[in-house]
């Protein structure tokens, strides 16, 4: 019985260390390579906690995939729009060492 309740009371810590991992914005991938770096889980074991979530969840975990994709999407475009900026800074600048 011992054996039983300690097995339960790690898939809890492993369940809560994964929202942890959810408010951090990590995807599946992410958060199994985190918690097996930081807390020596087994990635096998998170990945199988995660997608008894999936199940439990699924219409939040649809929801936090299309909410990811958005903002990668969103830091991607961030990311030009300042390459953009830069390289319009550094054209400016040498033009005006050149006048």
């Amino acid at each position: 019985m011992g054996d039983s309740s300690s097995s339960a009371s790690y898939i809890r810590m492993v369940h809560h260390l994964i929202e942890k991992c959810i408010c951090f914005n990590l995807n599946k991938e992410e958060c199994m390579d985190a918690l097996e770096k930081h807390a020596r889980v087994n990635p096998v074991v998170t990945s199988t906690v995660w997608k008894e979530l999936e199940k439990e969840n699924k219409e939040f975990f649809e929801t936090y995939k299309k909410d990811r994709e958005e903002r990668k999407i969103e830091a991607e475009t961030m990311q030009r729009i300042q390459k953009m900026l830069s390289d319009a800074a550094a054209a400016k600048s040498s033009d005006e060492d050149e006048g």
